[in-house]
This record gives C-alpha cells, structure tokens and sequence, in this order.
C-alpha cells in the first residue's frame, strides 16, 4: 500500500526540485520553470502559502524522481 501524500506548498517542492539539482530556468508569472543539466523540465505554479493539489504534487514527484521522504 502507498503511503498517503503529503500536503506541500510550492516552497517546500522547490526545495525538494534543488536538492535534485533542478534550477531555475525561469518565471512566466506564477509559474516557475525548472531544469536540470540533462534538460528536464519541470513546471511548479507559485502561490505563497497555498497548499498544492495532490495530483499535481504526485506528478512532479514523478517527473523529478522525488521519493516521500525527500519531502
């Protein structure tokens, strides 16, 4: 069984997006675009204190090969 996820804001998924050496590329309003050196692209929206979807919390774990724990 898959552990339940975690509630997260954007800052503490930025963390988690550096410590997999993925940096900022750039901003397109509240959206920021990270990267990392092989070129993979992962998009989070900013919203100060806002806690983030679920769905899209599980995407980018995936996309960025973040475990639970990274969190």
């Amino acid at each position: 069984m898959n552990p339940k996820l975690p509630r997260v804001t954007a800052d503490q998924i930025i963390k988690a997006l550096k410590k997999k050496n993925f940096f900022l590329a750039r901003q397109s309003g509240s959206h920021m675009i990270f990267k990392n050196k092989e070129g993979k692209r992962i998009i989070v929206p900013y919203h100060s204190r806002k806690t983030l979807h679920p769905k899209l919390v599980k995407s980018i774990m995936k996309d960025a090969d973040i475990d639970i724990k990274d969190l």
